[in-house]
This record gives structure tokens, sequence and C-alpha cells, in this order.
């Protein structure tokens, strides 16, 4: 089944933003709502948000916005229908009756529904409409969030499922979680029951906001928000309605029933409009002091007064660092309070396992990209020790579920070989299986010993001839380790004629690179070992070239932020496989520098090898000019096309589970008959060019947006872009180029300016604006 056209039915805050994400897959979409110009609303609203619902502000053009009442004729030619309406059975009922009406056969009609069983959803319609209807549970924002829990009923087509899933896995680029029909699916049923054990062990305990979000935060592998800084994200407000829809649909028994708690604090925090980052607060706020900078402050959970937030200091977060006993098993309030939630919240999972799903794959994959938890359920359960578990359960009078039991201390995923397998509910191992197209990293790096490795990089077959770079170090910065690494790889595949042919560069971790590392620079520049510096700059330098015209084929696949030296290598791979959701920008200016492994050569190269750009030697310099002197940061790979960082003929890959094979099969096709590019020579303005250049920059600094440093940093970059001071009848080399950088880099890097711009990332983690 093919899927070219879609309709979305309810322009709120999850409709609209699912027609976003279609439109983002490159499909047309309609968008309508009730209400009259509420979908038109929308998409206005949406191209104004941060974060940024599309992909690139063209793609609004994609969704067509209408009105029920009058425009509900759009769907007949929709092949995918989402409803996301009002959580009412009843009016659900009656739009599937309309829209039974105009839809086209063998269409596929889901709801976005997180509260009503699908069997309630079709209980009176028809039966091929039935066979059409399943239930497509997106996490919101619908662009960002990778979880997509699907259920179909007992009359579904499997053909109407398989194409859903495929579509969203493929197109929409999510992690498809087959779900049991079933109240809250997986990752609200799990969810909602964590937040809720958190709660009431703080509560119990007597730990404050800050050393609750500590413990169940970082050390059990969650975000850092924890459970009451995640509750200021979503909006405590949520929490009642979501509660009340379990409540009103689970089983009788259910463990959720037994530890949900009406805390009045909370509900008064509701009340006068404390309900987290979209009201005036919650449990955390920021305040103007009187000196006017902005103070955090955290309410206390006993008396509901703010004071100014701390940052906790328990020996059980340090304990943590060793592994996850060492936390909970510590005696004081951080290991209590780790304990209580992780045994409930564990076992609980444990006694809805087939429930809820056909096996643990399914629920740890859940909690992994609809709550972003390191490690799912049953991941846990394996680093506390099932047997242990089991045992603290017994101990405390508690029933062992019944999964936990079979596993009889085995572990619920063990790796036989190079090949991992989970525990089934027969208490059998089977293999964890990737869908086809899927190549990840880390299944290749399990049983396999890296053909190289330093402190910062190392290289992987990954079959068929080519070899991944993957960086280590912390971010993913890069340095001279970096470097070595690339030199090793280029040696080692050799002509690429032989038994390796190609290089991809990939990683997955959350970032490709962040860039150079700061750190090691301060430590040069604080000790002036300026040769050194200089070094390393012309060391980036070199091995981005021998990597760029090395006789085979590179292609970079990055995902996350790829930022500075990460952008820059980017620029020097022969094509760009990108996980759509790739921030990549040079924004070293930022730290008061400019683009120097080749940052500034190259994409002023593009700008002047632009098919169609305005004539002259003027347009690209003030074009590449712009973009690294405002550090402009691409929001998507989509957008690091018009800012050139990505190029006709890179791809762009929506799963992320499917970047490193996509990226493989391009860096194969490129292998085929390859041979390296011929070096640029440009025609640039020079002194001419400069001064035109110096123009711009201070007409920003009389107006205020451009500080004092700024204009020393811009001076250095129009330096090399303009070419110095080259003739305007001559061609200016790569060689060049790179020479400019170097000595412009070394310039800038020995001022007050630069110096203090450094430091204050490095202790603060922003720019500075000096």
């Amino acid at each position: 089944m093919d899927i070219s056209r879609a309709a979305v039915i309810g322009a709120g805050v999850m409709g609209s933003g699912i027609a976003a994400h279609i439109a983002n897959a490159g499909i047309p979409v309609v968008l309508l709502d009730i209400v009259p110009g509420a979908a038109k609303a929308a998409i206005a609203r949406m191209l104004k948000t941060e974060p940024a619902a599309f992909m690139h502000k063209d793609f609004a053009g994609r969704v067509t916005p209408g009105n029920l009442d009058t425009d509900l004729g759009l769907i007949a030619e929709a092949d995918w229908i989402v409803e996301a309406v009002v959580e009412k059975p009843a009016v659900k009922a009656e739009l599937y009756r309309q829209l039974q009406k105009l839809r086209k056969p063998g269409s596929v009609v889901s709801s976005n529904t997180s509260t009503i069983p699908l069997a309630m959803l079709v209980a009176d319609q028809e039966q091929n409409f039935a066979e059409d209807f399943l239930i497509t549970h997106f996490f919101n924002p619908p662009r960002y969030m990778r979880l997509l829990e699907l259920v179909g009923g007992p009359h579904t087509r499997p053909d109407a499922l398989a194409a859903i899933a495929d579509f969203a896995d493929r197109r929409l680029g999510k992690g498809v979680v087959p779900c049991h029909d079933t109240p809250g699916f997986i990752a609200n049923r799990i969810g909602t029951y964590w937040i809720q054990a958190a709660i009431n062990a703080a509560l119990d305990l007597g730990l404050t906001v800050e050393q609750a979000d500590a413990v169940c935060g970082r050390p059990l592998g969650i975000p850092k928000t924890g459970v009451f800084g995640l509750l200021d994200l979503v909006g405590l407000d949520l929490m009642p309605h979501v509660s009340r829809s379990l409540l009103d649909t689970l089983p009788e028994g259910d463990g959720y029933r037994a530890i949900h708690r009406e805390v009045p604090l909370f509900e008064r925090m509701i009340a006068d409009g404390y309900t987290g980052r979209k009201g005036k607060g919650g449990f955390y706020r920021l305040v103007k002091s009187d000196d006017g900078k902005r103070v955090k402050q955290a309410i206390d959970l006993a008396t509901g007064e703010y004071r100014i937030a701390d940052k906790p200091k328990l020996d059980s977060i340090e304990a943590a660092r060793r592994d996850l006993r060492a936390l909970v098993e510590h005696p004081d309030l951080g290991g209590r309070f780790a304990r209580t939630v992780l045994i409930a919240t564990l076992s609980y999972a444990a006694r809805l396992v087939p429930e809820i799903a056909d096996d643990v794959v399914a629920v740890d994959r859940a909690m992994q990209l609809g709550y972003n938890w390191k490690y799912g359920p049953f991941e846990l359960i394996d680093r506390l020790g099932g047997a242990w578990l089991a045992e603290q359960l017994r101990a405390a009078g508690a029933p062992v579920p019944a999964l936990l039991e079979l596993a009889a201390g085995r572990p619920f995923y063990r790796v036989d070989g190079a090949r991992l397998d989970y525990l089934t509910t027969d208490g059998s191992y089977a293999p964890v299986l990737r869908p086809s197209g899927v190549l990840l990293l880390g299944d290749v790096k399990r049983g396999a010993r890296p053909l190289a490795k330093n402190g910062s990089a190392q290289l992987w077959d990954i079959g068929d001839g080519v070899i991944c770079l993957e960086f280590t170090s912390k971010m993913n910065t890069l340095d001279l380790d970096t470097m070595a690494m690339i030199r090793t790889a280029i040696e080692t595949i050799g002509d690429g004629q032989g038994r390796w042919k190609a290089m991809v560069i990939h990683n997955e971790g959350d970032n490709f690179s962040v860039g150079a590392n700061l750190g090691m620079a301060m430590f040069l520049v604080n000790t002036a070992m300026w040769p050194q510096i200089e070094a390393t700059v012309a060391e980036g330098q070199n091995s981005y070239l021998a990597m760029r015209y090395a006789p085979f084929p590179v292609v970079g696949a990055p995902s996350g932020m790829a930022l500075g030296g990460g952008c820059e290598m980017l620029l020097h791979c022969d094509a760009v496989q990108a996980h759509a959701e790739t921030y990549v920008g040079l924004v070293e200016v930022g730290v008061g520098i400019l683009p120097a492994w080749g940052g500034s050569k190259e994409l002023v190269t593009r700008q002047a090898l632009k098919p169609g750009r305005a004539g002259g030697p003027m347009p690209p310099v003030t074009a590449a000019f712009e973009t690294i002197a405002t550090a402009k940061v691409a929001k998507s790979a989509e957008e690091a096309r018009d800012l050139l960082y990505l190029r006709e003929g890179d791809g762009i890959t929506m799963n992320r589970d499917r970047l490193l094979a996509d990226a493989k099969a391009k860096v194969l096709a490129l292998a085929r008959d390859y041979r390296p590019p011929a070096p640029a020579a440009l025609a640039l303005p020079g002194p001419t060019g400069k001064v035109l250049l110096d123009l711009v920059v201070e007409n920003f600094r009389a107006i205020g947006k451009a500080t004092p440093h700024d204009v020393v940093v811009s001076d250095a970059l129009a330096r090399v872009l303009s070419g110095d001071a080259t003739d305007l009848l001559d061609t200016v080399s790569e060689q060049t180029l790179l020479a400019l950088e170097r000595r412009e880099f070394m310039r800038l890097v020995r001022t007050s300016g630069t110096i203090d711009r450094i430091e204050h990332m490095l202790t603060t983690g922003k720019p500075l604006r000096n």
C-alpha cells in the first residue's frame, strides 16, 4: 500500500504537529478542525514556535487547512486519515461515521488516542471500517519524539498495520512499537506509575525536589529532568487527566490503583497557575533578584514555599558511578529513595508482560523512545540482578511477578557470540531482531574487536569492504588522536581496490561531534604553547585534506549536533547521509576564533561553485561571511541545504536506526569507478572585498549588534574569505586559503577577548558577548 496523501482531523497541538511531520516526510496533508480558521491558525503558529514543527518553513505549503463542516470532502483522496480530536468516544464515533461516507476504499483510519480502547472506538462501526482502523499513538512533539505505539484490533487488516508501520518507520523516522489494546498502552502505563511511585517516595521519605531529581535522573539513565523537572516540562495540569483516564480503564487490582494519591499541594499549584514551564513556574521557577540576575528557585514540598534551589550532595549519587546496585544499597536518603522507586516500578513492569506487549523488548524500546530512558525496565532489572529484585520483593512480603519467577535469576538479555537474545514469556531465549534495512553500530561492535583504537576514536569493519570511523571522546570532541585515526584509516584502506573500499564516519552518540576539544585548547593557551597550537591546526587541516583526496570515497553520517570541527569534517567528505535531526554549523566565532580546519575555505568554495549564483567574486564571499560571522546553525538537515552545509546529492534519512545502512549504501555506490575531486582555485576580491565587509561590520557595531571583539574576529574572517592581499585577476589556491586560516586563527587565539570567550564557554557552556 502506497501512502501518497494524508489527512489529519483535529488541529490542536497534537493534530497539527502530526500534520506538520507528515509534511516533513514530503507528503501532502489536509488538516481539518471543527473551529473555523483553527487549522490555518495552527499552521501559522507552528511557523513561529520553537522548537519548530516543520523541518523547513517551505514544508508548511504541503499542509492544506480546512474546516470540518465545509471541507471534509478533502479526505476523499487520502490514503491515511489520522483522527486527533477530543478524547470523547461519542464525538469520535460520529466523526468516524462521516469519514466512512467519504473516504476511499482501502484507506486507513487511525486514532491518536492514548486513553480509549480500540474495541470501544470501532463498536457500532461498519465491518470494513473496523478492518481499516488502528491506533497510532504519537508522543509530543511529534517531530522530535521517536516513539509511535501501534495498536491493531481483531478485525484490523494485517496489510494496513504493515503499511502504516513501514511508513512511520521509513518516512516519519519513528521507532514503531506494537502494543496490545490495553489502557495507556506501554510507555504511559509504566511512565505514569513510575512518576507516581517517585512522588510518593519523595513525600514519604522527605526528599527535596532537587534531591529526587538528582537521584531519579542520570544515575538511573533517565534524563536529568528526573521526575519533578519532567512534570514541569510536560505540565503538571496534564497529570490529573492521565491519572483519571487510567483509573477509568485499568483492571481492578492493578498496581497503579494502589499507589495513586491526590496531593493537595499539587492541586493548589494547578489552581494558582503554577503548572510548570508553560505557567508561572512549577516545582522550579526562575525569578529576578534585586541585582537583575535570574535565580533558580525550587518549591518546598512540605511548606509549598519557594526557596533558592541547591545542588544536592548525596553519597549515594557518587556510589552510583560504580554501578546501580551501589546506589540502591546505599543507606543514605538517596539510596533509600532509588531503592523504593525502582523496586516498585520494575516489579510493576514485570507484571505487565505479556498483558501490554508480546515481549520485554517492546517494553524496553517504548520506554527508551517515549521517555528517553537509556535503559528499559528489563535492562534495569538485569543491571540490578533479577534474583536481587525477587529477593527484595519476598523480603517485603510482596508477590514476585510470574515473569521474574520464570527468569529464575537468568538475565532478560544475554549475548550469544555476536547475537543479542532476550528471554521470552515461555522461558526460552530468542534473538532480538532488527527490521530489514537497519544496521546499528552497537550490533556490529557486539562480540567484535576494533580494527584500530586510540583515546578518541576507533575503526570498525561494517561489512562489504567498508570501514566505519567512530569518535569515542566526551561529546565526540576532536583532537590529535582523532586526526591520527583518520590517518590510520587512510593507510588501512589504501587505494580502495583491495579488501577495503570506502569509509563511513558515524557514531551512535547523542551528537556527531561538538567540535574541537576546547579544554585541551585552553590548556595549551594557558601554558603559551603556541607552536603546539599551530601544529594542531595544521594537522587538522592536513588530515581533512588527506581524507578529501584519498583514493576512496568517504561519507559522513551525522546525527544530532555537528558543530565547529565536526561540521568542517563533513565539509571534507565526498558526500553526507544525514539524519533528518542533524544540527550543523560553523560556530567558532562564539569562542572568538574562526573555522581553521578548512571550514572557511570550504564554505566560500561551495558558495563560489554554487550553480546559478550571482556573478563576480563578491557574492560568494558575502554569503560565506554572513553564515560564519553570525554562527548560523541549521536546525535540521533540510535547513543545512540552504546554508550549503549539505549539497545536491547528499541524502537525508528520517529514521536514525537506518542511517548507517543508508550511508554504507551511498559510499559503496560512490566506490564504483571512484575518482577523487580536483582542488579548486577561486577568484576572490582581495582588499576591495575586505573593505566592503568591514563597512558591514562597522554598521552592526554602530547599532549595537556587534561587540568590540566581534569586530576583531570579523576582521580576521574577512581577511581569509576575501583572499587577503590577492589581486582580482589572480586565483587563490586551497593551500593559500588554509595558510590564511592558520595565520588569522593564531592571531585571534592570542587575544584576551578570545581567551575570555573560551574560558566562559568552558565554565558556563554559553557564549560570551565581549
